[in-house]
């Protein structure tokens, strides 16, 4: 029922808003594989092209030794430009999934960092990267947010020391890459796609309760003695 309010919600909206939302009317005529090829390889080229502009060319980000990307976006890439009707690439489960993931990294990797050594810290990063990832896992479940790539967000906040070294700051800069990676999604998936097939949950089709056969043929029931 949500994802049927959202859309009617959209529906609402001057088309040439909503179009860029996903809306449409009526389903979208289906692409020749070229075409879906073609937008794959823009959409994942430019989407990550901005990712790495924004941080790799920001002052900003510069003086916190923000990395230019995190690598999971080029996991990220592959469904959100050319598997974009699968839900592990729709909205929810893209920002959801690499936030409550890079959060638990981060959460387990602090806990971590209370070793009283960081040669002690070194030697159990490897611990620290399963549970993290292990724990992502099992978080996105709950939460309705599973996002393969996100798996490897959890996984960057232990063993990367360039991403242990950004500490909590690691979350905002997360939100803001999987922001990027959406709005340019919606940009370029419709084009002549569609993105998102659904904003929260799948629209769940009405149920239609058959009828026995003898009303379906027009004989009428008799009645029961």
């Amino acid at each position: 029922m949500a994802s049927h309010h959202h859309h009617s919600r959209l529906a609402r909206l001057p088309r040439w808003i909503s179009h860029w939302l996903g809306y449409r009317a009526a389903p979208p005529p289906k692409q020749p594989e070229y075409v879906v090829w073609l937008w794959s390889f823009i959409g994942a080229f430019c989407g990550l092209s901005l990712i790495q502009a924004v941080f790799g060319h920001s002052q900003y980000f510069l003086r916190r030794d923000v990395p230019s990307i995190v690598a999971s976006y080029g996991a990220s890439a592959v469904l959100c430009y050319g598997a974009i009707e699968a839900p592990l690439a729709q909205p929810r489960a893209l920002m959801g999934g690499h936030f409550v993931s890079a959060l638990i990294g981060v959460c387990i990797t602090k806990l971590f960092g209370l070793l009283p050594t960081e040669h002690r810290l070194d030697q159990l990063r490897w611990l620290a990267g399963s549970l993290s990832a292990a724990s992502a896992v099992v978080l996105m479940q709950i939460t309705k947010t599973t996002h393969p790539p996100a798996g490897a967000t959890a996984l960057l906040a232990a063993v990367s020391p360039e991403i242990y070294s950004m500490g909590w700051y690691y979350l905002p800069v997360v939100l803001l890459s999987s922001t990027l990676v959406l709005i340019s999604a919606l940009l370029i998936n419709n084009i002549q796609r569609r993105y998102p097939v659904y904003w929260f949950e799948p629209a769940v089709p009405a149920v239609v309760k058959p009828l026995p056969d003898d009303e379906e043929s027009g004989t009428p029931i008799p009645p029961e003695k």
